[in-house]
């Protein structure tokens, strides 16, 4: 079995307790035993959503539930203000446009943080538009976008808020209520560290009245058929669930209970002020300027006379230290770090060890150590 260590912005590594909830027996899933877990987990995300409004587990992608989100509330011509500022932007956009829907972009530069007052200009100009889609943790650029300011501003207006908190949810601040957010999404393989495979939906109360006045184009994803089944008892999924990927979810989700949400969203905003301090020390440059930088991963300029090929390949195939690279148009000129799910200072310095003899092999003049001890300058007040 491969030994990479992985540094990626999901999947993440999952524990023993996780993997092993994975291996118990497969139960009929219209059972009240299932039931019983599907009650449970859904319950749970809602408490890490910070909803009071009820959530669905989705068999799918992070992706599915963006769709969901989508197709739900949608007819061919309705006009959806989506936030582009890098590649999971970009495919809220694309969404809406393969449904018929009309996507009216307000293009950020990736690596720079999206404007609220931009949002709130648009919404003044046209009252047509039915919701504004935003994606908090922009992995492909690094960028926290300001869902709480967003959130102020579209409270103001008939139009629904639509978050996508899919590598945000359990590692960074997320208040579905208190941030006025009408449709929260989210995928299982990020910050909660279950295996990929699910997705999670939550709607409010003025989405689902929407939802039951749109003639919606699914089949699969039509949340009203969720919403049906899992009122019944017991409760059900309309179609057949990826039962083994629940039991792991309910594992891990039990897993950030335990943790503590508050105490769970501390460690990864200390992941990530180690990871950039230790950037720092090796005198590499981050993409993103520090305060939009997300809490979950961080991108990296490469440096001048390197490759992405020679960076990552030694850190994956000589030192076992999987990152990720760069998407789009920054492919080649980025890297990424993640620090998701349940990394901890120990994966860091096993990380930052890997990458400094990277450097060193490929010629450049690092002194050994310093990013290691960064990242211990960063933890050792907090007596790990």
């Amino acid at each position: 079995m491969d030994e990479t260590l992985l540094m990626i912005p999901g999947p993440t590594r999952v524990t023993p307790r996780v993997l092993k909830a994975m291996s118990e027996n497969i139960v009929n899933h219209r059972s009240a035993i299932f039931g019983k877990f599907l009650t449970e987990t859904s319950e749970m995300i809602s408490d890490i959503f910070r909803t009071t409004n009820k959530s669905y587990i989705l068999t799918g992608s992070g992706t599915a539930a963006m769709e969901a989100a989508i197709v739900n509330i949608l007819e061919p011509g309705d006009k959806i203000l989506n936030v582009v500022g890098g590649k999971f932007g970009e495919r809220f956009s694309n969404i809406v446009e393969a449904f018929g829907g009309e996507s009216k972009r307000i293009e950020v530069e990736w690596g720079k943080a999206a404007n609220p007052n931009d949002i709130k200009e648009a919404l003044e100009e046209d009252e047509n538009i039915k919701a504004v889609t935003v994606v908090h943790n922009e992995t492909s650029t690094g960028v926290a976008n300001p869902i709480k300011e967003i959130g102020k501003i579209l409270d103001d207006y008939d139009a629904l808020y639509i978050v996508d908190t899919v590598s945000s949810l359990g590692g960074a601040e997320v208040d579905v209520d208190g941030y006025n957010i009408d449709i929260c999404v989210t995928g299982s393989q990020k910050c909660l560290a279950a295996p990929p495979g699910l997705a999670a939906i939550t709607l409010s109360d003025d989405a689902w009245n929407v939802v039951d006045n749109t003639n919606s184009r699914c089949y699969y994803l039509d949340l009203k058929k969720y919403r049906k089944t899992s009122s019944m008892e017991p409760p059900e999924t309309p179609y057949t669930p990826a039962v083994s990927l629940v039991y792991a979810l309910h594992e891990a989700l039990k897993v950030v209970k335990e943790e503590g949400l508050e105490n769970r969203i501390k460690r990864h905003e200390l992941a990530a002020e180690a990871t950039r301090n230790a950037i720092k020390a090796l005198g590499l440059e981050l993409f993103p300027d520090e305060e939009v930088s997300s809490t979950t991963v961080t991108a990296v300029k490469l440096p001048e006379g390197v490759t992405d090929a020679e960076l990552r390949g030694t850190m994956r195939n000589k030192y076992h230290v999987e990152l990720a690279g760069g998407q789009d148009h920054l492919k080649g000129k980025i890297f990424r770090i993640g620090h998701m799910g349940n990394i901890t200072h120990r994966e860091l310095i096993t990380t930052f060890s890997a990458l400094e003899m990277t450097l060193r092999e490929l010629g450049f003049d690092v002194e050994m150590g310093v990013g290691v001890a960064a990242i211990a300058d960063t933890y050792l007040p907090q007596k790990l």
